[in-house]
């Protein structure tokens, strides 16, 4: 049970937020949070960025950087972060709010017919080389009805000897990453929640699993040790971050599709996203992710979140439900 102060401050949100805390966290019956749920596409944060786009579908002129981004200029540098104002980022954010793809009408074909990847000029959705982008086109092409299976597929082809993901392969590397495989494993979920996945999908996404249990979620294979200061920082929005609670998340849902219970060998990742927990029960903002964005959706650094409360006290219901 949600204690009700808390609930009350949560449901005090944005219904981006608000139509996931009452189906999730409060069991709200469905006609109440779809109708919470329904409202994103007209008021708040989704409303807000739909009016953003532009007439050729697109966000800000371009696929992952803004339409005449500098990648010398000083927005580029060490530190600066990503501009996360493109269309990736905000389709993004759209499906995570729960926006009906219905209510985006002909975004994909729009998208088709104007929208090209920075990287070799590619077509959008046809992916490029990158694992995070191409998850995110893959989860946002299911969604919108987009033809993306030959980015399903590159996954299946692109996975590493030790069963995950690297963003930087491109560059030679060999090894997979924490943050690629988590980001990855979302887009092959997504495709699997919407198409069934294929046998092959499938098997690279529990490799990709495996690949981060193994490590409890946390630490190195090698040594034990932790993997970074990061696994345990968290900020919310995830982007493209890893930490134990962004991959707790992704497990959860893996465990609702596949119809299994957590395993266990979570447990040392899931008591550190409780020890985060403040005693009134919130979690707090660790940092805001430098970059460029259209509008804030969270509060600044060491402030409570609601959207980080929202997702540690469901990943930690979920976990406790199991262990009875």
């Amino acid at each position: 049970m949600v204690d009700q102060t808390l609930a009350d401050w949560l449901l005090d949100a944005d219904p981006a937020l608000r139509w996931q805390v009452e189906r999730d966290l409060l069991g709200a019956p469905e006609e109440v949070w779809r109708a919470t749920r329904a409202r994103v596409a007209t008021e708040g944060f989704g409303a807000r960025l739909l009016a953003l786009q532009d007439p050729d579908g697109q966000w800000a002129g371009g696929a992952f950087f803004p339409k005449g981004f500098d990648f010398e200029g000083p927005a580029a540098a060490e530190g600066a972060g990503q501009p996360w104002t493109a269309t990736t980022h905000s389709l993004n954010a759209l499906r995570e709010w729960g926006v009906d793809a219905s209510v985006l009408t002909d975004t994909a074909a729009r998208l088709a017919a104007s929208s090209r990847w920075e990287y070799d000029d590619l077509p959008y959705w046809g992916g490029e080389v990158d694992c995070c982008i191409n998850s995110w086109t893959l989860a946002n092409g299911v969604w919108l009805g987009a033809d993306v299976e030959g980015i399903a597929a590159w996954f299946v082809e692109h996975r590493m000897a030790d069963g995950g993901w690297n963003c930087n392969w491109v560059e030679g590397s060999t090894r997979s990453s924490f943050h690629s495989t988590l980001n990855a494993l979302k887009g092959l979920l997504a495709h699997e929640a919407a198409t069934g996945g294929t046998d092959d999908t499938r098997a690279a996404r529990r490799a990709g699993e495996a690949y981060l249990l193994e490590r409890g979620l946390m630490r190195r294979r090698s040594t034990g040790e932790l993997v970074a200061p990061w696994v345990t920082r968290f900020a919310y929005p995830f982007r493209w971050f890893y930490n134990v609670l962004n991959a707790a998340d992704h497990f959860r849902a893996a465990s609702l599709l596949d119809g299994t219970p957590p395993d266990p060998r979570m447990a040392e990742a899931m008591e550190a996203i409780r020890a985060e927990r403040q005693p009134d029960g919130t979690w707090l903002q660790a940092r805001r992710h430098p970059g460029r964005v259209w509008f804030e959706v969270d509060v600044p650094a060491g402030e409570p979140s609601k959207w980080l409360t929202f997702y540690g006290t469901r990943v930690l219901a979920w976990w406790d439900a199991a262990a009875g």
